[in-house]
């Protein structure tokens, strides 16, 4: 597999992952206050960072980072009351 169908894949992956947290939110599938919907945001954002940064894309950058961030800490927060 060549590294730009690998990066193709992954991207869609990352972005699929978002989505289905946002559907599930909107569709009241999913609490977003429950671990899966800040997973799902988490690693998703993840993946797409990290495809933002070949080759460095600035506002893409800054986007996923920050959601990557936000995510992760919300996930923290949620660990820390319980």
């Amino acid at each position: 597999m060549d590294i730009i169908l690998a990066r193709q894949i992954a991207s869609f992956v990352g972005a699929l992952l978002i989505l289905v947290a946002y559907a599930g939110h909107q569709m009241k599938w999913m609490d977003p206050r429950k671990t899966a919907y800040k997973v799902l945001n988490a690693v998703g954002s993840a993946i797409l960072a990290y495809i933002a940064f070949h080759p460095f894309q600035i506002g893409f950058v800054v986007l996923e980072v920050a959601w990557t961030l936000i995510s992760v800490y919300a996930l923290v927060r949620q660990r820390e009351q319980e």
